[in-house]
């Protein structure tokens, strides 16, 4: 009875073990093929999805910072801003104290008026001088004047007397009649002689008339110059002066203040910055390898990190001349010891489109994964 019975045993395990085997070898390879369809599926839509783009999340949203820099110095009278403030353009940001500017002023004003005041000064003495000289010159015209009339009357008298002298000799005339000629002759040179010595003393006195009205003049020059100087330095204290106060430049949102209310700054010194909201763009560093069909001009897809479920749409603008490594403080050098090639990300300037509200969510800084539509 147990060796009629040990073959049914035997052929029942036989049995169960196929049963159970079966279902194992049948779920393997479906799950096989599933996975390499999966995968040929998956590696086709890459690859074409790579011919008509290119992405890296090698990026950052950048704008401009603005330091703020004062230029005058003094003390802080009032600060009307605080960090994270958003500003407008015009905005006075602070104001510096204005007494030592103010007494700059006013010693400009004090200068300027004196030297014009100076100035009318020597143009007075200018008209007084050319007066004089044209009174000389009128003078010296008469004496010439009196002069050919001297030299006439003198050469009647001569004429006279040597007719008188030939008649003295005859005695045709009394020697009354020829003292008188020779009286009249003397005193005719005489007055001839002095009316010349009048003009040599009108001629000094014009020509030194007119050397000190020609000096006079040159001091005009020089006063008016000086009225210019003066000026200027009040122009520059008034500059001066509205350097107290202190305004934005742009519409932005201050950052970084390190000034304080009664502090004393000095010109040149940052006192905080202006982060300017009027323009936020991406730099993204793409490797040297995906530039071959960028083109500036081209969409962009940008998915901002702080911001994911907002759709961000931009623009090629520019590709940077050089790659980042060029930038470098110590940018490598190749051409000594062992050369080993490093794939270069090169930087890419791209324009953020869209809604200005949209926009003005974003700050400088961010991270952000951009993918270029060729």
């Amino acid at each position: 009875m147990a060796d009629n019975n040990q073959p049914t045993v035997d052929q029942s395990n036989d049995t169960l073990d196929k049963t159970n085997s079966s279902p194992r070898s049948k779920i393997f390879p479906i799950i096989l093929a599933v996975v390499v369809i999966v995968g040929v599926s998956f590696g086709i839509k890459s690859y074409l999805w790579s011919k008509g783009h290119t992405q890296t999340d090698d990026a950052q949203t950048e704008g401009d910072l603005a330091p703020i820099i004062p230029r005058a110095s003094g003390y802080v009278l009032k600060l009307n801003v605080s960090d994270n403030q958003q500003v407008k353009k015009g905005a006075t940001l602070l104001v510096l104290d204005q007494n030592d500017l103010k007494s700059k002023v006013e010693q400009a004003e004090a200068a300027l008026e004196n030297a014009k005041a100076n100035l009318e000064v020597i143009k007075a003495n200018v008209r007084a001088s050319q007066f004089s000289t044209h009174g000389y010159e009128r003078n010296t015209k008469v004496i010439e004047a009196q002069i050919e009339t001297a030299k006439i009357r003198a050469k009647r008298a001569s004429q006279d007397f040597d007719r008188y002298a030939n008649l003295i000799q005859d005695h045709s005339i009394t020697q009354q009649q020829y003292d008188q000629a020779l009286a009249d002759k003397e005193t005719a040179n005489a007055q001839l002689l002095a009316i010349e010595n009048q003009r040599g003393q009108a001629t000094s006195l014009t020509e030194t008339s007119m050397a000190q009205s020609h000096s006079t003049v040159e001091q005009i020059k020089v006063a008016e110059a000086q009225v210019k100087q003066r000026q200027a330095d009040l122009d520059y204290a008034n500059l001066q002066l509205s350097y107290a106060f202190v305004i934005a430049p742009a519409d932005g949102i201050v950052s970084k203040r390190n000034v304080q209310l009664g502090q004393f700054v000095g010109a040149g010194t940052s006192l905080m910055t202006l982060v300017l909201s009027d323009k936020i763009w991406v730099v993204a560093n793409f490797k040297e390898t995906q530039l071959e069909k960028m083109r500036a001009g081209q969409d962009v897809d940008l998915e901002i990190d702080a911001f994911p479920h907002e759709e961000f749409k931009g623009k090629v603008e520019s590709i940077s001349g050089a790659t980042g490594a060029r930038f470098a403080l110590l940018p490598p050098d190749n051409s000594t010891g062992n050369f080993v090639k490093v794939v270069q990300r090169v930087p890419v300037k791209i324009s953020v489109t869209g809604k200005p509200e949209q926009i003005a969510l974003l700050r400088a800084g961010m991270n952000v994964k951009a993918t270029v539509n060729f």
